[in-house]
């Protein structure tokens, strides 16, 4: 039987070994990408934690889908905790009922003028198109490591934006027609 320190060493020396071949390399990966560095607090079980370190990358442009891979810390071997999925509220509002987005979702725009929200690694003109294109989208949080575990448990909850506020059935209907009006052209 192997023991635990070998395997973990052979594991290494395997994912750090270079790919043979020029094709490889090059091949694409769904794990490429996740560039985008975003700070912000998160409300986990009644619990305030961050900020959280988000590392992002879009999907689908149009209507705009976004996700996340969260970590509590910056340290290299830290444990993915959440996963964000950023969507457009022209999809969210449409599809979502009041109840179940008031539950489960959050308001970009709402948590971005909370002042919460640092975009990092960029200049800030980069930093403020993407915060701008992200306050089009509603977010859901899924938090999979319950704080305090040394290991994920298999419960997960859904984790929630310092700044969310719950919208009455009249705002959601209001946010909902303004989404499906025509745009307005000077």
């Amino acid at each position: 039987m192997m023991r635990p320190c070998v395997l973990a060493l052979g594991l290494a020396v395997v994912a750090a070994a270079p790919a043979s071949g020029q094709e490889q390399a090059a091949a694409p990966r769904p794990s490429l990408g996740f560039d985008v560095h975003v700070t912000a607090p998160h409300v986990v079980n009644g619990e305030m934690m961050g900020p959280i370190h988000h590392f992002c990358k879009p999907i689908r442009p149009e209507p705009v889908v976004i996700q996340c891979i969260l970590f509590e810390t910056m340290d290299p071997n830290a444990p993915m905790t959440e996963v964000e999925y950023i969507v457009a509220k022209s999809v969210t509002r449409n599809q979502i009922d009041r109840d179940e987005w008031n539950r489960a979702w959050h308001d970009h725009a709402m948590e971005i003028a909370s002042g919460r929200v640092q975009v990092h690694d960029m200049p800030e003109e980069e930093a403020a198109k993407i915060a701008e294109l992200v306050s089009t989208t509603d977010g859901l949080i899924f938090h999979l490591w319950p704080p305090g575990s040394d290991i994920p448990t298999g419960e997960v909850s859904i984790a929630q934006a310092v700044s969310h506020v719950e919208l009455s059935e009249e705002e959601f209907e209001a946010q909902r027609a303004a989404l499906e009006a025509p745009a307005v052209t000077e």
